[in-house]
């Protein structure tokens, strides 16, 4: 039938039971296919890991700015990267570093969860805060 009326047999569903085939222009198919594809890509979102860094004995004001960049890119959908990074001596004094992180994530609970918990590695202690879905 697909030759004589100069169509492709197509095969659209080949996981289904039975398969499902139709009588078609394959090449205007595909052309809807990479269509649908473009369309799906163009519409989604790419999530970001940005990073702020916070020193040990930051004052109250550098902590804001930062504090609203981190409100900033979690309101836009990225994930944030909080990180204190330590200096020569400041290393013994990890619970200050702590203290900050926690202060961090209190202040933004209700826009973010903890993907990841304070924790030490190297000369920074890192967590990772993820946005929470708009559902």
């Amino acid at each position: 039938m697909a030759i004589d009326l100069n169509l492709d047999l197509v095969n659209v569903a080949p996981t289904a039971k039975p398969p499902v085939c139709r009588i078609m222009d394959y090449g205007k198919f595909r052309y809807e296919q990479q269509k649908k594809e473009k369309e799906a890509r163009k519409n989604q979102k790419i999530v970001d890991l940005k990073e702020v860094w916070f020193r040990a004995n930051i004052d109250e004001h550098d902590y804001q700015t930062k504090f609203r960049n981190v409100v900033k890119f979690l309101n836009e959908g990225d994930k944030v990267k909080a990180s204190v990074r330590f200096r020569g001596r400041e290393i013994a004094h990890a619970s200050i570093g702590q203290k900050i992180l926690d202060r961090l994530s209190q202040e933004v609970a209700e826009i973010c969860s903890v993907e990841r918990a304070p924790k030490l590695e190297g000369r920074s202690m890192i967590m990772i805060l993820a946005p929470k879905s708009n559902t």
